[in-house]
């Protein structure tokens, strides 16, 4: 048996690994890092191995080149006489939540990103720690972490595997 066409994993795989990097590298860098994903995972594709997860080596790679975007845009010099550039919220999960995007970007990168994959990807707390490069514990830890310095700065609920803002 062959391997499926890679058109079908993007369609059914793309807006997963988008809410990911828009949740990992915030709204501006997510598109150029969701492409370089599917670039990547294009090439390396022929040899991936029957029966593998798709999705998690997706979101392997997804933060991989998501850590890329933030250590180059670290290195970039911040232009001051121009407005910077307006997001959009399409494709932003909980779009209508500016404030609780704003909390979630606020995070250290390794809790953003567990609270991402468990919470937008429903990964396990295994897998995500193959991505993390740590143990499943320490990946449950981050994003329990995560989400009590969600709960601390902001009114957020977690129901299942949504987190959302609570209105007061």
């Amino acid at each position: 048996m062959g391997l499926i066409p890679f058109e079908q994993i993007v369609a059914e795989h793309g807006p997963t690994v988008l809410r990911v990097c828009r949740a990992v590298v915030g709204p501006v860098d997510a598109e150029d890092a969701w492409s370089d994903t599917f670039l990547a995972a294009l090439r390396a594709y022929p040899d991936l191995r029957p029966g593998s997860n798709v999705e998690a080596w997706l979101v392997t790679i997804a933060h991989r080149k998501a850590l890329d975007h933030i250590r180059a845009r670290e290195r970039r010099a911040v232009p001051t006489n121009h407005v910077p550039e307006q997001t959009t919220d399409r494709g932003l999960p909980g779009s209508g939540e500016p404030e609780l995007w704003e909390a979630v970007g606020a995070l250290p990168v390794k809790q953003r990103a567990a609270v991402a994959y468990r919470y937008l990807a429903g990964m396990p707390y295994a897998d995500i720690a193959v991505i993390l490069g740590n143990s499943p514990d320490a990946a449950r830890r981050a994003a329990a972490d995560g989400i009590a310095a969600l709960r601390r700065s902001r009114s957020i609920s977690i129901r299942g595997d949504r987190v959302s803002g609570e209105r007061g």
